[in-house]
C-alpha cells in the first residue's frame, strides 16, 4: 500500500517466562505479524481473548518493544527512543483508546486536569485563553455539552459512556495520525455503543486519522472498518476487505467466529460449532497451523509447517492450505 501510514512486516513479540518449569522459554504473543494501515483507513483486528490483539497495539504504541521484525510509520522505521523528545513525538503521532472507561481516568483529578495534561505536555496551547478554548472545543466534538459543566466534574460523576467520551477527547487532543482503539465500546451499555461508534467515525472523517480497531465482534468490525485482519494465537490468519472476508472466509477460524456472532434474524437456534478446545499455550504453540488442533477440517499436512499466506485476490489473503 503506497499511502500506508503504518506498516508491520514479520513483527514478533516474545515475553520471557518465569518459573522453574518454563525456565528458558518464551510466550509467543506475536509471530510473523504483517499488515499495513492506510491514511484515513479503518482496519479491524479481530480475534478471541488471548489472540495477541492488545499486544499488537502495545507494540505499535511502544508500550512494549518488538522482539524482531520491522515497524514503520510514515515510511520511517521505528528505532529505540534516543531521548524524551523522541518518545513524545511518537506518542503524539500514535494514541490509544483503552477499553476500560472506569480505570483509565484518574479519579482524583477533574476532567479539566485530565484534559489539560496532553496540551501542556506536548505544548499545544500558548496561553490560558487558548488552552481554555481548546478544552471546550474538544469536549464539544465528543458530544459533552455544555463543556464548562463537564470540566469541573470528577470521573465518578459521569456515566460510563461519558467517561469513554472523555477518554476519546484526551486521545484526539494531541491530533494523532494513528488511533488504536482497544475494544472501546465493549464495557458500555448496548444502548449507547452505537452513539460512541458514530462519534468515532465522525472524528475519523473530520480529523483524517487512521484507526486500528481492536474487537472480538465481527458485527462491530463490519460497521467501523473497510478491512479486517483476523488474529489467532499470535498470528494473522486472514486479512482482506471486510465484506469479502465475512462473506467468503478462507480460514476455518473465521468461520468459527462467524458462528459465534449474534444473528437475530436466524432466531435463537444456531448450529453447533464444530471446533473443539481452546486457544493453545503460547509457550509451546502447536507445530504447523496454530488452529489445527481445534480445526474440524485439519489434515496431517496442517501440523507439519506453518502455512504461508495465500492470495485469494482483491487484497484477500488467508493462512490455510485449503484456502482458495
Amino acid at each position: 500500500m503506497n499511502d500506508a501510514v503504518l506498516e508491520l512486516v514479520s513483527v514478533c513479540k516474545h515475553f520471557p517466562t518465569r518459573g522453574i518449569a518454563s525456565r528458558g522459554k518464551v510466550v509467543h504473543a506475536m509471530d510473523d505479524v504483517s499488515f499495513t494501515l492506510g491514511r484515513g483507513e479503518s482496519l479491524a483486528l479481530v480475534g478471541e481473548s488471548g489472540s495477541g490483539k492488545t499486544t499488537t497495539a502495545s507494540v505499535i504504541t511502544r508500550i512494549y518493544e518488538k522482539t524482531s521484525g520491522s515497524l514503520t510509520i510514515d515510511g520511517e522505521e521505528l528505532r529505540p527512543f534516543r531521548d524524551r523528545e523522541d518518545a513524545l513525538r511518537h506518542r503524539k503521532k500514535v494514541q490509544m483508546i483503552f477499553q476500560d472507561p472506569f480505570g483509565s481516568l484518574n479519579p482524583t483529578h477533574t476532567i479539566r486536569e485530565i484534559l489539560e495534561r496532553p496540551f501542556l505536555i506536548h505544548k499545544l496551547a500558548s496561553g490560558k485563553d487558548e488552552l481554555e478554548g481548546r478544552l471546550v472545543e474538544i469536549l464539544e466534538q465528543v458530544g459533552l455539552t455544555p463543556a464548562e459543566d463537564y470540566l469541573r466534574r470528577y470521573p465518578h460523576e459521569l456515566s460510563g459512556g461519558q467517561r469513554q467520551r472523555v477518554n476519546i477527547a484526551r486521545t484526539f487532543a494531541v491530533e494523532p495520525r494513528i488511533v488504536l482503539a482497544d475494544e472501546p465500546t465493549s464495557m458500555l451499555d448496548v444502548s449507547i455503543r452505537m452513539g460512541i461508534m458514530n462519534m468515532m467515525l465522525g472524528l475519523k472523517e473530520t480529523r483524517g486519522v487512521s484507526y486500528l480497531y481492536i474487537t472480538h465482534d465481527l458485527a462491530g468490525a463490519r460497521y467501523m472498518c473497510s478491512r479486517i485482519a483476523v488474529m489467532y494465537a499470535g498470528m494473522i490468519m486472514e486479512i482482506g476487505p471486510t465484506d469479502e472476508v465475512i462473506a467468503r472466509a478462507g480460514h476455518p477460524y473465521v468461520e468459527l467466529l462467524k458462528e459465534a456472532s449474534p444473528s437475530p434474524e436466524s432466531g435463537f437456534s444456531r448450529r453447533k460449532m464444530p471446533a473443539r478446545g481452546e486457544i493453545p499455550s503460547l509457550i509451546d504453540p502447536p507445530a504447523g497451523c496454530r488452529f489445527h488442533p481445534r480445526c474440524p477440517k485439519a489434515t496431517a499436512e496442517c501440523s507439519r509447517a506453518v502455512p504461508a499466506m495465500r492470495d485469494l485476490g482483491g487484497g484477500h489473503f488467508a493462512r490455510c492450505i485449503r484456502a482458495g
